[in-house]
């Protein structure tokens, strides 16, 4: 379920789905939010190459790991707006059409030999990527595969070829990798897995499956984070109602393709229409006319309007320390493991949803970045510094910009410190101690079943 329907977060002021803006001139007025240009953002359609700022750090300092949490690539929508022919969209992969990889057939033929692999439950009985002449719901596009096959190139030439992460005969207990259910997040993760692990051996791939969305694992009974998702829920509705603009398109609308608007509502009309505006295909028509520009302009214009209300508001806020708290403990746990010397999960992959990521960039402070857009990423490294070996540090970076002085755990340290990343015991006190402090409590059982005042 598409809880949340919008977000904000991003940093590498490429291609996102999202809102970040750059520190503002203090002097003068902010720019006019341009629906469109931040629907292209969302939509990241492979162009141009992307700069990134991963694996930078003094040239003492040694890369220990790297934990990557992903949104899956671009996709069919999940709902049909009702009496409208749904896109044309073509989801088997073509590497003569656009947008293309010089990996894509090989990576094709790849997947097709992957019975050896381990597939946690559920998972093995889904493809390895995208087959049908026309798109299913929610299936992932050949843009979405595209997009993760440029992040995984991306990343191995930081990671492997520059940094020497994992060695040329890694092992399975080297990686991590963990997906929920979902064709569109598997096959995400495959993309990116081949062009950073060219030609793997489907032998050492162990892909577990994760059934929840927010990757609570052991940990999802918490009755205080679904009253705080509630609670964000009932904003979200307040500001619709609120938005005679918003209201208005929706009569129209509803008028066009002649059903009740409370029915259009319901079909969540922008995640369909953002596949028509990010595939260049016309918006649907009907013998009462078309929906337009101006319809998805309006509607766009009110989900940036809600994501700005949302940071403002800490209800979403709440929420999201719970809902990530347990996936923030895991990486914490880990990364203090590996500091301590382990070989094991130096490479650690979660392919998710939108709602996975925005929480997790919300519990982190990260206020300024925008919606998770189709394919993006969130990494932490890592560091060990070469002059004091037991001191570790960590770095975070969003779509490829470095993000780890915005974190609420390490806007101070930035002020004090020469070298340009936190230490990783600011990250383990804000996972284990300080998340809760807002809640009155002191764990993550207190915080989830103590009332709110």
């Amino acid at each position: 379920v598409h809880l949340i329907p919008v977000n904000p977060v991003r940093e590498d002021g490429l291609n996102p789905k999202s809102r970040k803006r750059i520190m503002p001139d203090l002097l003068t007025e902010p720019p006019a939010i341009d629906p469109v240009y931040e629907a292209q953002v969302y939509c990241n359609i492979p162009t141009i190459a992307e700069r990134s700022m991963e694996g930078h750090a003094p040239h003492y300092f040694k890369l220990v790991s790297v934990q990557v949490l992903i949104r899956h690539g671009d996709r069919y929508p999940l709902y049909a707006i009702p009496k409208t022919k749904r896109p044309d969209i073509d989801c088997m992969l073509v590497p003569s059409r656009k947008p293309s990889h010089p990996q894509l057939e090989a990576f094709v033929k790849h997947m097709s030999k992957g019975s050896a692999a381990q597939m946690d439950g559920s998972l093995s009985s889904l493809p390895h990527f995208p087959s049908h002449s026309l798109c299913e719901m929610g299936e992932l596009t050949q843009t979405g595969v595209v997009q993760h096959l440029r992040n995984g190139q991306l990343l191995r030439e930081i990671y492997i070829n520059k940094h020497k992460l994992l060695p040329g005969d890694w092992t399975a207990k080297q990686l991590y990798l963990e997906t929920t259910g979902k064709s569109r997040t598997l096959q995400s993760a495959l993309a990116l897995l081949y062009t950073f692990l060219p030609d793997f051996d489907w032998k050492k791939i162990n892909m577990r499956h994760q059934w929840s969305t927010i990757f609570c694992s052991g940990s999802c009974d918490c009755p205080m984070r679904n009253h705080y998702l509630e609670e964000e829920q009932r904003r979200q509705y307040s500001l619709r109602v609120k938005n005679n603009d918003l209201e208005r398109i929706y009569v129209d609308m509803a008028r066009i393709v002649g059903i009740p608007t409370r029915q259009l509502r319901a079909s969540n009309p922008i995640d369909s229409l953002l596949c028509y505006f990010c595939h260049n295909v016309s918006f649907p028509c009907t013998k009462a006319g078309c929906i337009s520009m101006e319809h998805f302009k309006v509607i766009k214009r009110h989900q940036l309007k809600d994501e700005r209300e949302r940071q403002e508001k800490k209800l979403y806020f709440l929420y999201a320390l719970l809902a990530t708290h347990p996936l923030l403990n895991q990486t914490v746990n880990r990364l203090q493991r590996i500091a301590e010397g382990k070989k094991e999960e130096v490479f650690v992959l979660y392919s998710a949803h939108d709602v996975t990521l925005s929480p997790v960039l919300s519990a982190l402070g990260i206020t300024e970045a925008r919606f998770p857009r189709f394919a993006a990423r969130l990494v932490f490294e890592l560091w060990q510094d070469g002059k004091r070996p037991k001191e570790h540090f960590i770095r975070i970076l969003y779509n490829g910009a470095d993000v780890t002085f915005q974190t609420s755990f390490c806007k101070d340290h930035y002020k004090r410190s020469s070298k340009p990343m936190c230490p990783l015991e600011k990250f383990v006190n804000f996972v284990k101690r300080d998340m809760f402090l807002i809640f009155n409590s002191t764990s993550y059982y207190d915080a989830c079943h103590r009332r709110a005042l």
